[in-house]
């Protein structure tokens, strides 16, 4: 289920109304939440709801055992072992179990080995990356005594929470199950915030991402060959802005839905092409993320406390296993490659002598240097994440040289317009945006409303007929 569709819309407007009528008692309503997340997820594959279940199952029995092994370390920590282990095989099975048998093949035919292993090309259930990190971090923090368990009714609703549970963003347990244990006030819903962002949201996803999808992109990085260089530097930069689009509007919706319903998801986004460093970038860009990863990968391989060689693999390891996050691929593992060796350089320039005294002599133009830098080396890495393989990827790169001069009808105003505006409202002033929201919020109901529906409006007769699923459902 869409949230752009007339098939969410619907099925919004019945949940919407039925959760603040039971929300005075939470018993009731946490039961009908959970069913409606189930029905929600349902409607691409049912299925998918056991495997949905299994996991709520699988993680709050295990997070229940470790938490009585407390004073047990050594069972606590087979516990934990058990528990993390059973998350990683469901989404291995489901999500690489094709790429690591092809991988397999392939490596065995290099040596001459012929080992007729079978690919199951299996259908990857929705969402199964955010849901398995989010009870890995319940698990974790239980063990790490970070969190209490709380009862299997609130884990559910936590772990299958719709507007979170299919991309996101990723929500840590003391973020959102503490906000179980006792009614939502409509009273105190900021529905101006609300409305704002699921209006943005959307705006983002079917006109901006929607336009330059089908305008350039997918036409350009489906054939580089047959493109001029010009178009297909325009594409990566369309890449850059379609995906930020396409995600940071889907989390806008998610939160602003989620505002709507009487809870709070924390940001996702940050004006991440503002960035003046790849570490930069990384704490603006899919933020839950990012943080995830330092805090239940980066940190318990060392960090950077057992000196600088041991911080620059760990520093490696994460964002390769990031990579591979995103994609059962190895253009994933590359574009998550040139993330790592970037920041691994970066920490060298920072750590090596007298880096401080040049950090304080930056000016100006210093900073507009570094976000130039930083921006192209993320647009870079944006060509192995989008091209389906390593040939596609070195057509693109290769074409960026090879055909200046040549024809390129695909670069219209209109495209570079959505780029412009893509890249251009990330570097307005903070307080741009919330004088906007400040001003939205100060209208009455009625003025509220038309301007909403002006919105919408405005979104519909710009955005396509059909509107593609979010980029990030297939991670």
């Amino acid at each position: 289920m869409l949230f752009p569709t007339a098939t969410f819309a619907i099925f919004f407007m019945i949940v919407l109304p039925l959760s603040w009528l039971l929300m005075p008692s939470v018993h009731r309503w946490r039961p009908f939440i959970i069913a409606a997340s189930f029905v929600f997820y349902s409607w691409w594959d049912w299925r998918f709801v056991l495997l949905l279940a299994g996991s709520i199952l699988w993680n709050q029995l295990l997070a229940v055992r470790i938490h009585r092994a407390a004073g047990q370390p050594s069972l606590s920590r087979s516990l934990l072992i058990l528990a993390v282990g059973g998350n990683l095989a469901i989404l291995g099975y489901f999500k690489y179990y094709d790429f690591f048998v092809s991988s397999t093949q392939n490596l065995l035919t290099l040596v001459g080995i012929d080992l007729p292993l079978e690919v199951r090309t299996l259908v990857l259930p929705v969402g199964i990356s955010f849901y398995t990190f989010m009870g890995i971090s319940y698990v974790v923090d239980t063990y790490r005594g970070d969190t209490v368990p709380t009862t299997l009714e609130k884990f559910a609703v936590y772990l299958s929470f719709f507007p979170h549970l299919v991309a996101g963003p990723i929500v840590r347990p003391n973020e959102l199950i503490p906000q179980f244990d006792s009614p939502r006030s409509a009273r105190r819903v900021d529905t101006s915030r609300a409305f704002y962002l699921i209006a943005a949201g959307l705006f983002k996803k079917v006109v901006i991402s929607s336009y330059l999808a089908s305008n350039i992109v997918d036409e350009v990085f489906a054939n580089p060959s047959q493109h001029s260089s010009l178009e297909i530097l325009i594409a990566i930069y369309a890449y850059a802005v379609q995906i930020y689009a396409d995600f940071s509007g889907y989390t806008d919706i998610a939160i602003g839905i989620a505002l709507l319903l009487g809870f709070k998801f924390p940001q996702n986004f940050d004006s991440p092409y503002a960035a003046v460093s790849l570490q930069d970038f990384w704490r603006r860009w899919h933020m839950t993320l990012s943080r995830w990863l330092r805090d239940y990968l980066y940190i318990p391989l060392g960090g950077s406390r057992r000196g600088a060689a041991i911080a620059y693999r760990n520093l490696m390891l994460t964002m390769l296993i990031g990579g591979l996050w995103h994609g059962a691929g190895w253009t994933f593992v590359v574009w998550g490659g040139i993330h790592g060796v970037g920041l691994c350089i970066e920490r060298w320039r920072r750590t090596r002598p007298g880096a401080s005294t040049e950090e304080l002599s930056v000016g100006a133009a210093g900073l507009a240097w570094r976000r130039l830098l930083t921006f192209h080396v993320v647009c870079f890495a944006w060509i192995f994440f989008r091209a389906d393989t390593f040939g596609v990827a070195w057509e693109m790169i290769t074409g960026l040289f090879t055909g200046w001069g040549e024809p390129s009808p695909l670069v219209t105003g209109g495209v570079l317009l959505a780029i412009a505006v893509g890249i251009g409202s990330q570097y307005l002033p903070a307080r741009v945006p919330r004088v906007v929201l400040a001003t939205f919020s100060r209208l009455n109901v009625v003025a509220q409303a038309a301007v909403l529906a002006l919105s919408l409006m405005v979104t519909q007769a710009l955005g396509p007929q059909d509107v593609a699923p979010f980029i990030y459902f297939q991670f």
